[in-house]
């Protein structure tokens, strides 16, 4: 199973191929809050293809790079991943 590193605690959790990054953030016990109450980079095997939905929604967000991701959207692929949560005053 793929090995989920969470940025800046350093706290890691392995998640089966499939569970989304909302999974991986919510079972390594940091605190989250999603907007999408849980419901709901191309090429990469770390992750799901970005869907048009999602990347509508992330050019709404102030503040979000090219790389970020929706954690409830995102996909967990075969290898390990690195995740970088934003503050909460971002609104994700």
């Amino acid at each position: 199973m793929p090995i989920i590193t969470i940025k800046p605690s350093g706290k890691t959790v392995e998640m089966p191929v499939g569970a989304s990054l909302a999974a991986a953030v919510i079972a390594a016990g940091e605190p989250m809050v999603l907007k999408c109450e849980g419901k709901g980079e191309e090429g990469r095997k770390s992750l799901s293809k970005i869907q048009r939905l999602e990347n509508e929604r992330l050019d709404s967000i102030v503040g979000v790079g090219s790389k970020s991701r929706l954690a409830c959207q995102a996909m967990i692929g075969e290898e390990d991943v690195v995740i970088e949560l934003l503050g909460f005053s971002s609104g994700l």
